[in-house]
């Protein structure tokens, strides 16, 4: 399937990747925190791909992207973390807390759509 979680807690992030990603073809789930993202994925087995902002409150997207792969029945979900903390560093703590991926903000879309092709079920 091509349906993508966008967890994000500025909407204007969750409307810019929306607005791109429909116009290539892919159906869009919001979700502005880590509570309402785990739900969407509870509620739709075809979300194939979660892209997720690492910086949010409450549930960070570390702690969302544990969460995700302690539960098995994501266990074969793609997870690629979207933030803006451009540090160096920060794509190896992405990777090592669990993500598939990793890109910085502001997003650059073809790096993006290369990225999601390459993870979506």
């Amino acid at each position: 399937m091509n349906k993508i979680l966008i967890v994000d807690d500025d909407a204007r992030n969750i409307f810019a990747l929306t607005a791109t990603l429909k116009s290539k073809g892919f159906t869009c789930v919001p979700a502005s925190d880590g509570n309402e993202a785990l739900s969407a994925l509870s509620q739709d087995d075809s979300i194939g791909l979660v892209l997720l902002d690492i910086m949010m409150p409450q549930t960070d997207g570390y702690e969302l992207i544990e969460r995700i792969r302690n539960d098995m029945r994501f266990a074969g979900l793609a997870l690629i973390a979207v933030t803006a903390q451009a540090m160096p560093g920060d794509r190896e703590k992405c990777i090592e807390a669990g993500a598939d991926d990793y890109i910085s903000k502001p997003v650059d879309v073809e790096k993006m759509l290369a990225l999601n092709s390459q993870h979506i079920n």
